[in-house]
């Protein structure tokens, strides 16, 4: 298991997880209700979005570790348990999540070609970027909502003292 100084590696990146994802999940849903704002903040939002998808993973790898650990230590634990498998839930939701969001600037771009080319008849893109932009709310919602409850489990772990 990784350390840094002493303190497990788990602790320090779900942090990543709890502030990144959350922080996409509103920046997304802004960008989606309001084309303007997806024109100008596109890139900052897919780098938080990112980053707090990449996050997840890495930090799940160092949960699993820690987990290990403390099993080889105090013997396996429910409550440990249930952080880990609302952990692996995040996992998929948060990749849906950013794969939405990437879809969304990428329909965002075209529906904005398509109304610059002022064609009467084609509305494709235009049609796709507001399907698209349901999803990612939705997705938003549903990542954030599972977010806080792998973290609110996992904190509940450690305060009770099962973690220590």
């Amino acid at each position: 298991m990784l350390t840094i100084d002493g303190i497990p590696l788990h602790p320090l990146l779900v942090h990543a997880v709890v502030v990144l994802l959350p922080l996409a999940a509103l920046s997304s849903i802004a960008i989606a209700l309001v084309p303007n704002w997806r024109r100008r903040y596109a890139w900052p939002v897919l780098g938080v979005t990112l980053a707090g998808v990449a996050a997840v993973p890495v930090a799940k790898q160092a949960g699993e570790d820690f987990q290990a650990v403390l099993a080889s230590k105090v013997g396996p634990n429910p409550a440990i348990q249930t952080h880990a498998d609302l952990g692996t839930m995040l996992l998929p939701i948060a990749l849906g999540f950013g794969v939405a969001v990437i879809a969304l600037l990428v329909a965002g771009r075209l529906a904005d070609r398509e109304r610059q080319a002022e064609a009467p008849t084609t509305k494709t893109w235009r049609v796709i970027s507001v399907v698209v932009s349901v999803l990612v709310v939705l997705l938003a919602v549903g990542t954030t909502v599972q977010t806080v409850r792998a973290g609110h489990s996992g904190s509940e772990a450690v305060w009770s003292g099962v973690g220590s």
